[in-house]
């Protein structure tokens, strides 16, 4: 990208006079091939992510989390209504597209329209969810929405120490940008966050290495990829 000069010879970001803030991202179902994502309700969506949570019994999903693990369904259902129904954070439930039930939650957070940025977060995948098809695309149909609507970036921040969450958002395409020192504290402990991120402009070839991933002809008949999406990533045809 050429560099931009004003009138005074310094130089500066390049023209965005013709760009339009985006719209608040809609609540509503984002609908895939193997998961939708649906807004989260507590009545709808609540036992059947406790279930699928309680899968995990050493409680490792909400280590890197700044709340839980709940100990019964009422706790959890408590904390949905008193954290998930609101425009930010902006909780989805991920449903498995085979069974209909809640497997996964997902949020938008830090939304910003004016300056055209928008994060992913409050990610929690049961064992149910983990590993599988409709978790990398429960990721793509989030990020697909985002710049569908005119959204300039998208960011993932996690816990520096998440090596797991580290590994999916740079599988995922996006770009380790730092690390923010003693950004926060949660659970008792010192949080330095890890940013990352992608931007409208690397989309188009990030939504072509999703798109040949996702695809049926990706996967055998006992649904192993042929391909790796992260060798899909760095490719540079696709």
């Amino acid at each position: 990208m050429s560099q931009n000069i004003n009138h005074l010879g310094q130089p500066v970001g390049f023209d965005l006079s013709g760009w339009t803030a985006p719209p608040f991202p809609p609540h509503a179902i984002i609908t895939g091939h193997y998961c939708r994502l649906e807004p989260l309700d507590p009545a709808q969506h609540g036992q059947h992510l406790f279930a699928a949570n309680a899968l995990d019994t050493a409680g490792r999903l909400w280590t890197y989390l700044p709340y839980g693990p709940f100990a019964d369904l009422d706790s959890y259902l408590a904390w949905m209504k008193a954290t998930c129904l609101g425009d930010d954070p902006q909780f989805y439930a991920i449903i498995e597209q085979a069974s209909g039930q809640a497997v996964g939650v997902a949020s938008y957070l830090r939304i910003s329209p004016a300056s055209g940025s928008i994060e992913v977060g409050h990610i929690n995948y049961s064992p149910r969810l983990q590993r599988t098809i409709a978790a990398t695309e429960a990721m793509y149909l989030l990020m697909k929405n985002a710049f569908d609507l005119g959204y300039r970036r998208y960011e993932w921040k996690c816990d520096d120490l998440n090596a797991p969450s580290r590994v999916a958002a740079q599988r995922l395409g996006l770009s380790f940008e730092g690390v923010f020192r003693q950004a926060t504290h949660y659970k008792g402990r010192n949080r330095d966050t890890a940013w990352y991120a992608t931007i409208d402009a690397e989309w188009p070839v990030l939504e072509a290495a999703f798109s040949r991933w996702l695809g049926p002809a990706n996967f055998d008949e006992q649904g192993q990829q042929r391909e790796r999406l992260s060798a899909l990533m760095t490719t540079q045809e696709l």
